[in-house]
């Protein structure tokens, strides 16, 4: 563990990665995630691009405009600006992408218009969703994160699933990081494993 860096809390990226991780290894399951969290992170920002303007210029303006300062744009700002706090380097590339996402998103919805870019959005998040719960409960065999933190299942994933990709070409946040991970991943799943023994010898 590095000295000097940031020890607990929504701030530290060892500790929220390793808690990731212990819900995210089986390597199917780390793969559906990798596909299908942006898309999750881009319809989002999709369904928030029809959202009223926070500052509009006018009171009896109406139209819609794909770049307001709206829903969406708070959103990916918050991610942007929290994947960087989390980890400069692999955070200033996410930060990247969520404001990427952010343009895409608010011109496919001004092409789509209201009704149909809200059903591709909500048809892509039932999608989406589904084949990352089939992911858990099918090649995982452990529910998701989202049942035990909230934050992590929607605020941090789609920063740590860039990070699962940036991490099998040798990068990390600090020296020594996988090292220290893989120890905690591997001890976090022998206690949940030894839990669920626990409790199914109970039931027995």
């Amino acid at each position: 563990m590095a000295e000097g860096r940031k020890k607990g809390g929504l701030l530290d990226v060892e500790k929220q990665f390793a808690f990731y991780g212990a819900y995210h290894s089986a390597p199917m399951n780390v793969l559906i995630h990798v596909l299908f969290v942006w898309p999750i992170f881009f319809t989002a920002l999709l369904a928030l691009a029809f959202t009223p303007p926070l500052f509009p210029l006018s009171s009896s303006s109406s139209s819609f405009s794909p770049l307001a300062f709206n829903g969406a744009l708070l959103v990916a700002l918050v991610y942007a600006g929290f994947y960087v706090r989390l980890d400069p380097r692999a955070g200033s590339l996410a930060a990247l992408l969520c404001l990427l996402c952010w343009i895409a998103s608010a011109f496919l919805a001004a092409r789509l218009g209201p009704r149909r870019g809200l059903l591709v959005a909500l048809a892509s998040q039932i999608f989406c969703w589904t084949c990352q719960f089939i992911g858990h409960g099918v090649f995982e065999g452990r529910a998701p994160a989202l049942l035990t933190n909230l934050a992590q299942a929607f605020l941090m994933a789609p920063f740590f699933v860039l990070l699962e990709v940036l991490m099998k070409f040798g990068y990390e946040p600090h020296p020594g990081f996988k090292t220290a991970v893989r120890a905690e991943i591997a001890a976090e799943i022998e206690a949940w494993r030894a839990s669920k023994q626990a409790n199914e010898a109970l039931l027995s």
